[in-house]
């Protein structure tokens, strides 16, 4: 999956979670590193099968509260690089695969 364009706050991950119609973020499936400011063709290597008309919710998570700097630590609910929030939102966008 990758994204033309990510704006992050902070230094982090562009984190691809299983979605359906509830919009709730599943599991993650794929993620890659993004740096502070604009991020230019983001691209995370699912590892997972996904068919077509799949919906993936793209978030962005932040690289705090983990052991290790620059690995991704994260499981669903977990506090380690979790979501980040701007004005209580999660920054995030859902797609369907192709």
């Amino acid at each position: 999956v990758t994204a033309a364009s990510v704006m992050a706050p902070a230094n982090g991950w562009l984190v691809v979670h299983r979605t359906d119609s509830g919009m709730k973020p599943g599991p993650v499936i794929g993620y890659a590193p993004i740096k502070e400011g604009e991020n230019a063709n983001v691209t995370a290597i699912l590892q997972e099968n996904v068919g077509s008309g799949e919906m993936l919710m793209l978030m962005v998570h932040g690289e705090g509260g983990g052991m290790s700097t620059g690995v991704f630590e994260y499981t669903l609910g977990a506090k380690e690089d979790g979501p980040i929030r701007v004005d209580d939102a999660l920054v995030m966008t859902v797609i369907t695969a192709n």
